[in-house]
């Protein structure tokens, strides 16, 4: 495969495709910036990637960020939801059409993001999703997460209605010993520092499922899956209500400025 690390920090992406070349000697890994919490980011990076005329079979929305303090993205979206939601929102649309033109009816191209258990006590404010009235770190981390499923699942339905081949899953890595808890509270801190070992994956670990989202041949042809530890779990029961999805979808189309292609449908 020719791999395409995109991220917000220039010497992290680097030293991973340093590292990849060297267990892999791949030669075909490249870092471009993009950060998720810039529409301006965001449409650059796909400007260059669209300049390289490559085809686009796997795309993984990955990028995260957990617990922070009340701040806002670079376009005045609260953080969680800008980033963890907006971000892969608008960068997944954008790349629609090239992902489209590189899946064929004996091997879809796929789309994984990459949500997590915490969805399952998230809530969606559709009056309030930018949490301007009642902020939490945890309810505003919860909210992104559950937005990621609704979105993936609508995704697929859209993909399926107009014969594409592309298929949509989203991923529940479990929890995993990475920066994201960097904004916890010191004895959190203290206790997943100590424990890490029993309770906690490894960044390999974690990544496992969305590999497996990513080249298993058991999920060919298959979208609209909610994936755990590899295998095909249940989401939470709101999840699956279309007109919640919709009404998500209409809004993120507004919040990013992009077409409602929903609406045709």
């Amino acid at each position: 495969m020719h791999v395409i690390i995109a991220g917000n920090d220039e010497d992290e992406g680097q030293e991973a495709v340093r590292k990849i070349k060297e267990e892999t000697l791949n030669e075909k890994v490249e870092f471009i910036h993009c950060d998720l919490a810039s529409m301006k980011s965001i449409q650059q990076f796909v400007q260059q990637f669209r300049v390289k005329n490559c085809p686009l079979h796997v795309l993984v929305n990955n990028a995260g960020v957990m617990l922070v303090p009340e701040r806002k993205t670079e376009d005045g979206f609260e953080e969680h939801f800008g980033v963890n939601y907006l971000g892969h929102f608008l960068l997944t649309n954008l790349l629609l059409d090239m992902l489209k033109l590189s899946g064929t009816h004996s091997h879809n191209a796929r789309i994984i993001s990459v949500s997590s258990a915490v969805h399952y006590v998230g809530e969606l404010h559709l009056n309030d999703l930018q949490s301007r009235y009642s902020y939490s770190p945890h309810g505003a981390y919860a909210q992104s997460k559950l937005a990621l499923v609704l979105f993936t699942y609508l995704l697929q339905h859209l993909l399926t209605a107009e014969g594409s081949f592309v298929t949509a899953n989203v991923v529940d890595p479990g929890v995993v010993d990475t920066d994201l808890y960097r904004h916890v509270f010191w004895a959190v801190r203290m206790v997943k520092w100590i424990t890490s070992w029993l309770f906690f994956k490894t960044a390999e670990e974690g990544a496992s499922t969305s590999i497996y989202a990513a080249v298993s041949p058991e999920l060919e042809g298959v979208g609209g899956t909610y994936l755990y530890n590899e295998q095909r779990t249940k989401s939470v029961d709101i999840s699956y209500d279309e007109e919640l999805q919709r009404k998500l979808w209409t809004e993120s189309c507004k919040m990013v400025g992009i077409s409602d292609i929903s609406i045709c449908l």
